[in-house]
C-alpha cells in the first residue's frame, strides 16, 4: 500500500538520522562553532583574555590600523611596531605626521603648520623643520606626547584593556579569519575579536565608550627599521616645544 510504504521509508530515515546524528549535519544536529579551531572559544572568557594577551606580548611585531580617541582628539593610526622601535603615520583633524623610532631615537616628520603649533607660533623655525625628520630630544614634551604610539608593549596594554564582566558567546570573522568575540560589560566596556585559527592573536578591538576601532594584523612579520638619511634629519638640540 502506498501510504504504508511512505510511512516505512520515513521511519527508516528517522532511524538512520538518530543513529548518525553526530556526523550528519543534514539530520538537524547542531554544528560545533569551534570545530577545527584552536579551541580558545571553548575556554572561560577570563582565560581567553589571558591567552590573547600572552600571544600579543610574545609576538615580536604587529601592524595597527584604525582610529583612537584620546583626550578629545581622534588619531588615525597606521603603525608597524617592533620590540625596539616602530614606524608609521598618525593623522588628526588638524595634521598628519610620520613617526619613526629606532631604539631610543625618535624622529617626527610633519609640515611647517604642525611645528608652528608645537613651537607656539615660532614660524621661522617651523619652516626649517617642515618636511624634515626632526630628531626629538627625550626630554622634550613632544617625545613624551608621541613616543607611546611607538612602544608596542605600552600601546597594546593601553588598547587591549576591557572594562566590565567578560562574556564570549558570539562568533565572527576578521579578514576571513574566524574569531570569538570577547565582550566586556555587554559590549559597553569594549569588544575584542580573538583569532580562532592558529595563535589566538587579537585581531580587532572596539574600544569602550566609542573611543575608536583598531585592527591588529601582520603578527610576527619583520619590520624594517633604520634611521633616516642624515640629509633628511634636523637635530634641534635639547628642546623643541616652545623654543624660539
Amino acid at each position: 500500500m502506498p501510504g504504508a510504504r511512505r510511512t516505512g521509508r520515513a521511519a527508516l530515515a528517522g532511524a538512520v538520522c538518530a543513529a548518525l546524528a553526530a556526523g550528519l549535519a543534514g539530520c538537524g544536529a547542531d554544528e560545533d562553532p569551534d570545530a577545527g579551531t584552536n579551541g580558545v572559544g571553548k575556554l572561560p572568557p577570563a582565560k581567553i583574555q589571558a591567552r590573547t594577551r600572552a600571544a600579543a606580548e610574545h609576538a615580536d611585531t604587529v601592524h595597527l590600523t584604525g582610529n583612537v580617541v584620546s583626550k578629545s582628539l581622534t588619531y588615525k593610526l597606521d603603525m608597524s611596531l617592533a620590540e625596539h622601535g616602530a614606524k608609521g603615520e598618525l593623522t588628526t583633524k588638524a595634521a598628519a605626521f610620520q613617526l619613526l623610532r629606532v631604539g631610543n631615537a625618535l624622529y617626527l616628520k610633519a609640515d611647517a603648520a604642525f611645528w608652528a603649533g608645537e613651537k607656539s607660533g615660532a614660524s621661522g623655525a617651523a619652516q626649517k623643520l617642515g618636511g624634515k625628520y626632526v630628531k626629538v630630544p627625550a626630554s622634550d614634551p613632544v617625545y613624551r606626547k608621541f613616543s607611546g604610539f611607538t612602544d608596542k608593549d605600552t600601546l597594546l596594554a593601553s588598547l587591549l584593556g576591557l572594562h566590565g564582566k567578560l562574556t564570549a558567546k558570539d562568533r565572527s570573522t576578521v579578514g576571513g579569519v574566524r574569531t570569538v568575540r570577547l565582550a566586556a560589560g555587554a559590549g559597553a566596556g569594549g569588544v575584542l575579536d580573538v583569532s580562532l585559527e592558529g595563535t589566538p592573536y587579537p585581531l580587532r578591538l572596539q574600544r569602550a565608550g566609542g573611543a575608536g576601532v583598531v585592527r591588529l594584523g601582520d603578527w610576527g612579520r619583520p619590520v624594517d627599521l633604520k634611521p633616516p638619511a642624515k640629509d633628511q634629519v634636523v637635530d634641534y638640540g635639547s628642546r623643541i616645544s616652545g623654543a624660539h
